[in-house]
Order: structure tokens, then C-alpha cells, then sequence
């Protein structure tokens, strides 16, 4: 079976214009997301694989690591229960 990501129920993603971050907003807590990170998390929606979601950061930010690096931090984000 192939995981498409998608935020787990409690945790909502939202954009705060007042600090120009995206955040993660988990019960009694709020993670900022730094750099791209939030291009990731908005491409979670369990609808596109793993796969689709790389393919897609690859082609919108050409010679960045993504094979790499968005696979292992999506893995952090499913370890934290933030992602199912």
C-alpha cells in the first residue's frame, strides 16, 4: 500500500499573515514551519503519493534535494502523529 499523507484530525495547517509563517496547529501547542515547509504540508491532502508530492517540489524548485529530503521529513511529521 502506498501512503498519501494527510494532516492527522486533530492538527490543522494554517497561514498567520502577522508573523508570515505557515503553522501546524496541534492540540495545546503551534509548530512554525520554517523554509519550504509548508510547501510540503500544503501538498498533504491524501490524495497524492509520496511520490506525486516530490515530483511536484521537484519540478517548482528545480536542484533542490527533494528525493531526499521531503520523504524523511513527511516520515518526522507521521512519527510526531501529525500526519496519517
Amino acid at each position: 500500500m502506498t501512503w498519501r499523507p494527510t494532516l492527522s484530525r486533530p492538527v490543522m495547517f494554517r497561514h498567520d499573515p502577522v508573523r508570515e509563517a505557515d503553522l501546524l496547529l496541534v492540540p495545546e501547542r503551534v509548530v512554525v514551519l520554517r523554509g519550504h515547509a509548508g510547501s510540503v504540508v500544503r501538498l498533504c491532502d491524501g490524495h497524492r503519493e509520496v511520490s506525486e508530492i516530490v515530483a511536484t517540489l521537484a519540478e517548482r524548485f528545480p536542484g533542490a534535494p527533494v528525493a531526499d529530503e521531503v520523504p524523511r521529513f513527511l516520515a518526522a511529521l507521521r512519527e510526531e502523529g501529525w500526519l496519517r
